[in-house]
């Protein structure tokens, strides 16, 4: 990965254990306290219902999609974008060294917030590592085109080292973070 860029995108198949890969890293970085959030599964019992939202600061959780949601829709969850966007309104990222998002991908641009967001935090925060569906809807991908960037595929062969690689490149980029 290149030493001038701040932004990395992490991208995969779904499955392919993005979300993992950041909460993964959000721990790591702990003693910088990063800001952001991060997706998990809401499920009864074997059936993911739909998504919530998780406050990586905060703890603090929202609902981002469930089958009993909507309109609109993704596939069968129904986006609550109004609870996303008060969501996004209550994050407090503006002090962090490093902003972990997990996604950008069709949910979260149902949002017509979210771009201006997304832009807010790829201009102002030291360091941000998102991820990205494969597929990055078209008001997102506008955004993503504007900030210099490197991209890093997960796959099954590299998915246990990035978590340790992304810190590494972190830290890389804060000088004044304890290594």
């Amino acid at each position: 990965m290149s030493e001038v860029l701040r932004i990395v995108l992490v991208t995969g198949r779904p499955g392919s254990g993005k979300t993992t890969a950041v909460r993964r890293l959000a721990g790591r970085l702990a003693d910088l306290r990063p800001a952001g959030f991060y997706t998990e599964e809401i499920r009864c019992g074997r059936v993911r219902q739909g998504f919530r939202l998780v406050d990586i600061r905060e703890g603090r959780t929202a609902r981002l999609a469930h089958v009993t949601c909507g309109p609109p829709h993704v596939g069968r969850y129904g986006v609550d974008v109004h609870g996303f966007e008060a969501f996004l309104d209550a994050l407090q990222w503006q002090d962090a060294p490093v902003v972990i998002l997990d996604e950008i991908a069709r949910m979260e641009c149902l949002s017509p917030r979210f771009p201006g967001f997304l832009s807010e935090v790829l201009a102002r925060a030291p360091v941000v590592v998102a991820t990205r569906a494969l597929r990055v809807p078209e008001p997102a991908r506008r955004v993503l085109a504007r900030f210099p960037h490197e991209l890093l595929e997960l796959t099954p062969a590299n998915r246990d080292a990035v978590p340790g690689q992304l810190e590494a490149w972190v830290r890389s980029r804060l000088p004044w973070a304890p290594v």
